[in-house]
């Protein structure tokens, strides 16, 4: 049996850059199908997707995450090339170490030792991955719960290898994450000569106050799991170029992370009242980016919590900081979703790297959640 090592190395000589899979969920399929899975390849719009499922019984215990990656950046910058595997003063450079191949890979080979150790398992066992997640992630792990919801497969736990420790294999995980939901304000003027500034109407004048009062909005306070909800103006533009001219219009752009204490449509009509007191004549398009999910304290965050404490020594920190993963849309059909794998420094990064020395303890944890949740006969 291979090493976490010896995996992730060949997954990272892939260049699976989004959405181009480059086999690796073949790789993975393979090795699934030796030990019991029923592997099912699910494809749209050039994104490949991989259902895997060993066992018909509850509970169903979901590993999933994404075998894409995003792009090197320059080659030039890279101290190796982003896609030789190398080992270099204690850690594997290549793009995907962190996020998250080093995760699938721990997956994987947890499982192999799960289920040589305890054939006769309770429950299920299943793998969800995907090459679109950092892309639009609209043919990935979307369709493929859509596709569960509609036959009927009950998830009851999903455990996501994004990469959440931030010091140390283990010292965070993440049990939930924020929405994101961004809006394009475009405020309407009349374009004119500054020098006739009764002739026109500056729709950046117009519009000042009413940022004003939207950036100094407490939209809520949080609870227990979750940061306030934030408000940033992420740009603004308006104008010709020409310092004589009134604009037109200006338009701003601008984006909520927001809390499960607000929803979409409370923060829509806050907006809008704001904009429609200050009287502005004004389009606005929302887009919803994702809803926020959250995983209370209980079964799995406890299996997780327990195997991490034994393997490390360390206590995890439950946090739902961060951008959108895709546990958003599991969250819709599983009702207990974590996120849990390596430390985060160096994803998206030049050089992104993984400490050699965290493979093991990151195999043996999920092996132990595994080992928590599905006793063996």
């Amino acid at each position: 049996m291979s090493t976490v090592l010896d995996l992730v190395k060949d997954l990272i000589a892939r260049p699976s850059v989004t959405p181009d899979d480059k086999d690796c969920q073949q790789l993975l399929a393979d090795r699934l199908a030796r030990i019991g899975f029923v592997c099912e390849t699910i494809a749209r719009g050039g994104v490949t997707n991989l259902w895997a499922r060993r066992g018909s019984q509850a509970p169903l215990v979901v590993f999933a995450g994404h075998t894409d990656v995003v792009p090197p950046g320059p080659r030039e910058k890279w101290d190796s090339d982003p896609f030789v595997p190398t080992e270099r003063d204690g850690f594997l450079y290549g793009r995907g170490a962190a996020d998250m191949k080093s995760s699938i890979a721990a997956f994987v080979v947890a499982v192999e030792e799960f289920v040589a150790a305890h054939p006769q398992h309770e429950g299920s066992i299943a793998f969800l991955l995907t090459s679109d997640e950092e892309g639009p992630a609209i043919d990935g792990t979307v369709i493929v719960c859509e596709a569960l919801q509609a036959r009927g497969e009950q998830l009851d736990y999903c455990i996501v290898g994004e990469p959440t420790s931030t010091t140390d294999v283990g010292d965070v995980c993440k049990n939930g994450r924020r929405g994101s939901l961004s809006g394009q304000l475009t405020v309407k003027g009349i374009q004119g000569h500054v020098a006739y500034p009764h002739l026109a109407r500056n729709p950046v004048h117009q519009a000042a106050p009413a940022l004003t009062d939207l950036v100094g909005i407490e939209w809520d306070q949080g609870n227990e799991y979750f940061p306030p909800t934030t408000f940033q103006i992420s740009n603004m533009k308006a104008g010709t170029g020409a310092t004589n001219v009134v604009p037109g219009e200006a338009v701003v752009s601008f984006n909520f992370r927001f809390s499960t204490a607000s929803t979409p449509d409370s923060l829509k009509a806050r907006v809008h009242e704001v904009l429609d007191r200050h009287g502005l004549e004004y389009d606005l398009a929302w887009e919803l980016g994702g809803e926020p999910f959250l995983t209370a304290r209980g079964s799995l965050t406890d299996a997780l919590s327990a195997a991490i404490l034994a393997e490390t020594g360390r206590t995890t920190e439950l946090s739902t900081t961060g951008g959108t993963s895709d546990g958003r849309f599991i969250a819709k059909i599983c009702p207990q979703v974590i996120e849990f794998g390596p430390c985060n420094a160096t994803i998206h990064k030049i050089n992104e790297r993984i400490a050699l020395d965290s493979l093991t303890p990151l195999k043996n944890i999920y092996r132990r959640t595994l080992e928590n949740l599905l006793p063996a006969h």
